[in-house]
Parts: structure tokens; C-alpha cells; sequence
């Protein structure tokens, strides 16, 4: 097969090189426990902007996607394919509300009935469309919650889902069901990465699907999206403990020769290159939906904001910088737990193990280590002590950022170089949000912005005011304090990552009593009636490690299989 750089893959640890894309994707993590990458950064075309301005999502998704999926693995229209099915869960059909959804529901297992089309919202046509949401800032929200599950996360896994199924199909093809190819898929979430996970591989054939959840710590309405899910390929497992606690599972599963002996493991966290790539694409249409804008002002600099916690999110759009996209600063926007912003303030990278994992009104965020900032690492540790040879540089990075893993481990964390530390600030900065400023900018926002346009359903008030999720808050009031701090202007893009009817708890507590607010507006019809609807999940009590967990994929996997 013929592949440029960018379409080989190696592990940020050194025991992994040229990899296919498939593998990757299937395989999840890598061997020695590190992440995968491309072994180059593509570079946009040279005339993108000009050649890309009027592409439809699907088709940007097309452009980017091909930069890091050789044809010969996967041809152009199977791609396109493959594109195309994934994205037609955010689009409308017309006057008849969302159609496609609709039919797409009904092909991942649901009972022909159980949902009428005209229950559905609309979706927006443009998958993630962005929102002038104070044009006389130059402030604009980025809406990724027009998927399924109302998630940014609906924007990788649609697509990683039916990846998944694309590979199972072509590798079982003629063969009898006893040499089948079977994936069993594991995943730890705070809340969202379960939910669209679990939509994205509902009823599809040969595959098991395994969610850990944090027990009590997402909010209802995700833990009704997960577990009234009743596919016999769904398991949800709600672990009592932290989300660190579901992700080390994770990630031993991953390291243990014995599962990995019975099973064919693959990844739906964003440890998954899959993800980060699908990703990408709406960083690229943002850019082009902003010079639409009202009140974008092409004199000044691009600057975007990221609710930050597993880093994936900002990771996705760091890569779509390297390859050439014009934005000057990648701004990190954490809560109170807040690895990240203490890192770019100090070099230190270290669990705050006094406290442990603090519970705040954005709880998928709510995290003591970011598995995704391992690949950022990499690419640095490649910059800055990268000698000799192409091989020997890649070596050096994968050392390095090996025996920073090992430390934090070990040790609890780990202090980089002046160097090191320079580098990161090159792309990045960081503010760091407290619950009550999450409240504060929830309100703050609906009572001082008022968009123009179309609005995606339930994110208005009476008044015009728009509604917030805390996570997306978070966003926003890491942007407003940016551009405190910094006297130049810029165009500022916040990425709102999840619909305010998924929180119920903080946007009530922000927004009770405020004029023309009432959270039944708020509420899709999707989510009436859902968290009385019959649950199926498995409890994991405290002290029990990954073999737990194993056991129950055993007993689970053996069911659906006999």
C-alpha cells in the first residue's frame, strides 16, 4: 500500500511505528501504553481557503480526513460514505423536523414506533453552526450539540461508530460465525463520551459495547441516555468512584495479556486517534462560518476557547493549527479541577492528590489527569530535544514523554523544563473557572445576550436570552477573562459542548426566577419521559479493580455470543 507520513501512525512512548489507520482505530492504545499520532503534521493545501470556503461540513470532513486516510485503505467513496451516514443524525429533512434522525434511530435497534418524527427538533443543517453571541465583543459560540445525545462528543463517535462497523464488515466478509471478528469496545465516562459512545454502536453486529460511569456523578438526564438504552450489545457499569477510577480500569484492560488474549479491544475514549480527527473538522468550518459573521473583523487575530478537561477536545484543534489553520492562541478553560491551568502557569504537571477529583457543576470535566495531553507532550518533547536523525528525534520524544508518564504514576506528577514550558505557551494559554463563576456567567449571559438568527430549540429564553450549559460557561468565561487580560482585540471562538437541558441542577440554580426563563423551554422532547423509562446497568462497589470489570465483559460477551 502507498501512505504519505501523515497516514502511518506511531506511539508517543517509542514501541509502536508505522501503523495503519485501521490499525489505530481498532487497536485504541497502543502496546506500550502510549497514545498514537501521525508521524507528520499534513499541511493544508496551499489555496484551502479559496478552494474549501463553500463546502458543506460532510465535504470539509472529506478534505481533512483524507489528509490522514490512505485511499487504499479506505476508497474515496466508502469514505465519503461512511461521512456522509455519520453526520445525518444532525441534519433536518424540510418541513418534517428530523427526519434522518429519525431513520437512524430506527436502524441502531429502536422499535419501529417508539419515536415519532415530529417529536424530534430540528438540527442544524450545518452540523456545528456558530452563534455571534455578543458581536460587539467579537465573541462567538460554536454550537456542537446538535447530534443524538446533544454532545460535542456525537461529532466523533457517530463517525467512530460506523468506522467500526466499516472494518467488522470488511474483515468478516464470507467468514462463519465462529471466526468472526468480534471488537469489544470499552469506555470510561463523566457523562457525555458514554451516551454518544453508546448511540453511535447500538445494534451494530459484531460488537459489545462496555460504558463505566462514575456511580451519582453525571447528571440524571446522561445516565438516563445511557442506561434506558437496552440493546443487547450495551453494557453500562457504574462504578463507585471517580472518573479517574472508571479510566485506570480502562486503561488496564488495555495493558492486561490476559484480555487482550480472549478479546479484540478497541477504544472510545478520546485516547482514540478516531476522534481526534473528526474533530478537526469543525475547527475548519468555524473559520469559515466566522468571516460570515456579524461583527468579525478580519484585522484581528482568531483566538479559541476550549472547556478543558481529557484534553482531546483542544487537541483536536492544536492539530488543525500545526496544519496551517489561522488561530493565534488555543485557550484552555478548566474548572476547579485544573491539572491543566496549573501546568501552563508552573511547568509542574501534577495530581492535586490532598483533594482528589472535585465535584463542581461541570462535572464532565471533573477529572484529575488528562490522558490526551500526553500526545501534546510528545510533540514537544520532539521540538525541543529532538537530535539526529528523524528516527533517533522520535526515539528521544518517545523517552522523554515515557518517563514523564512513569512519574506521574509514580509520583504523582512531574516538572518540565523552562524549554518545554515555552513551547506549550507558544500555542496555548490557560483560565481556570470556579463553580460560582460558572453560576455567575450562565446569568450574566442570558441576561446580556441576545442573538440574532435561528437557535438551536431549548437554548433561548422568553426574553431572546441565551442559555448556557455550565461546561460551555465555563468556555465562555475563560474568554471573557482573556480578553480582560490581553488590551489587542481578537475574534474569540468558545466551543459550547453540550445542550443546557443535560444540566439541569446549575443552569435552574443560575437562571430560577430570571425573567422569561422556564426550564420546560429549555427541554428537548427527547428527554421527557426518560429517566423513568426502564434502566438496565451493572453496580461495581468500591475497592474492585479492572478484573472486576473483566468478568463481566467474560459473562456479557459469552450471552450475546451463544
Amino acid at each position: 500500500m502507498v501512505f504519505t507520513d501523515s497516514q502511518r501512525y506511531l506511539s508517543t512512548r517509542g514501541g509502536s511505528y508505522d501503523q495503519s489507520f485501521e490499525d489505530v482505530v481498532l487497536k485504541g492504545l497502543a502496546t506500550d501504553g502510549g497514545l498514537f499520532i501521525p508521524e507528520v503534521v499534513p499541511t493544508l493545501p496551499k489555496n484551502w481557503q479559496k478552494d474549501w470556503k463553500d463546502f458543506s461540513f460532510q465535504e470539509l470532513a472529506y478534505q481533512i480526513m483524507s489528509l490522514y486516510i490512505s485511499e487504499e485503505e479506505i476508497p474515496s467513496d466508502d469514505l465519503k460514505d461512511i461521512i456522509n451516514r455519520s453526520y445525518a443524525t444532525f441534519s433536518y429533512d424540510g418541513d418534517d423536523g428530523c427526519r434522518a434522525v429519525f431513520k437512524m434511530e430506527i436502524m441502531q435497534g429502536l422499535e419501529k414506533g417508539e419515536l415519532i418524527a415530529d417529536s424530534l427538533i430540528d438540527r442544524d443543517p450545518n452540523v456545528t453552526p456558530l452563534v455571534a453571541l455578543d458581536p460587539s465583543k467579537h465573541l462567538y459560540l460554536l454550537e456542537l450539540f446538535c447530534g443524538p445525545t446533544f454532545a460535542f462528543k456525537d461529532v466523533a463517535l457517530q463517525f467512530l461508530g460506523n468506522l467500526f462497523e466499516y472494518f467488522l464488515v470488511r474483515r468478516n466478509k464470507d467468514k462463519a460465525e465462529n471466526e468472526r471478528h468480534h471488537l469489544v469496545v470499552i469506555g470510561a465516562t463523566s457523562g457525555d463520551t458514554g451516551s454518544a459512545a453508546i448511540y453511535g454502536l447500538r445494534g451494530k453486529k459484531d460488537a459489545s459495547i462496555f460504558i463505566l460511569h462514575p456511580k451519582g456523578k453525571v447528571s440524571p438526564v446522561q445516565e438516563a441516555q445511557m442506561t434506558t438504552v437496552l440493546d443487547s450489545n450495551v453494557h453500562n457499569i457504574a462504578v463507585e468512584g471517580s472518573f479517574d477510577d472508571c479510566q485506570d480500569m480502562v486503561k488496564a484492560l488495555f495493558a492486561d495479556p490476559e484480555t487482550n488474549q480472549k478479546y479484540k479491544l478497541a477504544a472510545v475514549n478520546s485516547i482514540n486517534w478516531a476522534r481526534i480527527l473528526a474533530q478537526m473538522t469543525y475547527y475548519v468550518h468555524s473559520i469559515f462560518s466566522l468571516v460570515k459573521a456579524p461583527g468579525y473583523n478580519s484585522s484581528y487575530p482568531i483566538r479559541v476557547v476550549v472547556p478543558s478537561g481529557n484534553f482531546g477536545d483542544i487537541m483536536a484543534g492544536w492539530f488543525t493549527k500545526k496544519m496551517g489553520l489561522p488561530i493565534q492562541k488555543l485557550i484552555i478553560s478548566t474548572n476547579e479541577n485544573d491539572i491543566l491551568d496549573r501546568f501552563l502557569r508552573s511547568g509542574s504537571y501534577t495530581k492535586d492528590s490532598t483533594v482528589g477529583v472535585k465535584e463542581t457543576h461541570s462535572p464532565a470535566m471533573d477529572i484529575l489527569v488528562s490522558s490526551n495531553f500526553e500526545r501534546l507532550l510528545w510533540f514537544i518533547a520532539l521540538k525541543v530535544y529532538g537530535r539526529g536523525s528523524l528516527h533517533e528525534q522520535r526515539a528521544t520524544a518517545g523517552a522523554v514523554v515515557s518517563a514523564w508518564l512513569s512519574d506521574l504514576k509514580n509520583r504523582g506528577g512531574f516538572t518540565v523544563e523552562a524549554s518545554i514550558l515555552h513551547a506549550a505557551k507558544a500555542d496555548f494559554e490557560s483560565q481556570r473557572v470556579s463553580d460560582e463563576l460558572t453560576i455567575d456567567t450562565i446569568r450574566k449571559i442570558y441576561k446580556t445576550c441576545a442573538p440574532e438568527g435561528n437557535a438551536t430549540q431549548g437554548t433561548r429564553g422568553e426574553n431572546g436570552g441565551y442559555i448556557l450549559d455550565p461546561h460551555s460557561a465555563v468556555g465562555v468565561a475563560g474568554a471573557l477573562r482573556s480578553m480582560a487580560h490581553h488590551s489587542s482585540k481578537a475574534n474569540y471562538i468558545s466551543l459550547a459542548t453540550a445542550h443546557p437541558a443535560k444540566f439541569a441542577a446549575a443552569v435552574d440554580r443560575a437562571l430560577h426566577g430570571e425573567k422569561g426563563y422556564s426550564f420546560e423551554q429549555v427541554t428537548p422532547p427527547e428527554f421527557e419521559g426518560l429517566e423513568t423509562k426502564e434502566k438496565r446497568v451493572i453496580l461495581m462497589e468500591a475497592g474492585k479493580d479492572f478484573t472486576g470489570v473483566r468478568d463481566i465483559i467474560d459473562e456479557k460477551v459469552l450471552g450475546e455470543r451463544s
